[in-house]
């Protein structure tokens, strides 16, 4: 998926509250906002290299969006609307393996109390609800998910096994913002109920895909499919 917007490259300085961050941009300190509630603490620490996006609303507050961070020499996007627009794009180009035979893609469809990224159907009457996750955290290239306890998350596996128990598909994806993983696994320190759902999920039929990303300046493509470590 290419960026239709200027990006450009800054200095993280610190991040006051979740939602804005200061960066320095060509010797200028500007505040930007961060598309991403979650902590991120790994990622943005003081002196990295980030990307911004230059946002056209002259009703903004702020100019820009810091959407990527560079950790070393790899590039992790952090953009919380990102993911399901790249998968967006995954399964209209039948990317992903399994899904390939729907060729019906709704988004933001309920089912029960939850409402789910995606729901899929064919021609022939069959139904699969997708659910999204994107995955920013990663250790020695384990990546793990979430990186700050979720309800919201947990719900979500909860009601999924309730789609697959109605005879309806059901599949959790988790899109790594990043490449070069070896693997995946819930992070269980993090928020062990999740942990629990996504195994009892995984243990109820529900699919579990991992997928990581060429993460590039100005674009973000799902690659390839990751081993899945619990």
């Amino acid at each position: 998926m290419k960026y239709n917007k200027e990006i450009l490259e800054a200095k993280f300085i610190n991040r006051p509250n979740r939602f804005n961050a200061l960066v320095e941009l060509e010797g200028e300190e500007i505040t930007v906002h961060v598309p991403n509630t979650g902590r991120c603490k790994e990622l943005l620490i003081e002196g990295v290299k980030v990307l911004i996006r230059k946002e056209n609303n002259p009703t903004r507050k702020t100019k820009y969006d810091l959407i990527s961070v560079y950790k070393g020499n790899e590039l992790i996007s952090i953009d919380s609307q990102i993911p399901n627009k790249v998968v967006m794009e995954a399964l209209q180009n039948k990317k992903i393996e399994k899904l390939i035979r729907y060729n019906n893609i709704l988004k933001e469809k309920t089912f029960g109390n939850s409402r789910f990224d995606f729901k899929l159907s064919n021609d022939n009457g069959e139904e699969y609800y997708l659910e999204v996750k994107g995955v920013t955290l990663e250790e020695d290239g384990h990546a793990m998910f979430p990186d700050a306890p979720t309800e919201r998350g947990r719900k979500h596996l909860l009601e999924l096994i309730e789609v697959k128990k109605s005879g309806r598909g059901a599949g959790v994806l988790f899109l790594l913002q990043m490449n070069n993983m070896k693997d995946f696994a819930p992070n269980d320190k993090r928020d062990n109920e999740f942990g629990k759902a996504l195994r009892e999920a995984r243990d109820n039929g529900v699919d579990i895909f991992v997928y990581e990303c060429d993460v590039l300046k100005d674009s973000i493509t799902l690659t390839n499919r990751i081993e899945v470590n619990f």
